[in-house]
């Protein structure tokens, strides 16, 4: 459910070592599930990332926002109490 945790003796590599290795480390990634960090001059430059588990980050963000909004929304006032929207919902789609 939630991305594995780097393992700080594993999943970070200097620029140079990840480009004589990009294969071995994008199959590690698949893998292991966990993201690769690529330091650039002793300091983070960049993370490798499963594509899966990006998806499921993006879904989350996703969610998160539409609850944000909707939250603001009841805040302002413009949300529909449930039971108007229940009946709209039967109305519409018990024809």
């Amino acid at each position: 459910m939630f991305m594995k945790r780097i393992m700080f003796t594993h999943d970070i590599h200097p620029l140079s070592e990840f480009r004589s290795n990009v294969s071995g480390f994008i199959t590690q990634v698949h893998k292991t599930k966990r993201p690769l960090v690529i330091t650039q001059n002793g300091k983070s430059a960049a993370v490798l990332m499963d594509v899966g588990e990006y998806d499921k980050i993006v879904e989350k963000i996703e969610l998160i926002q539409d609850i944000e909004m909707s939250l603001n929304q009841i805040r302002e006032g413009k949300g529909e109490p449930h039971a108007n929207a229940h009946q709209r919902l039967k109305m519409r789609y018990s024809k």
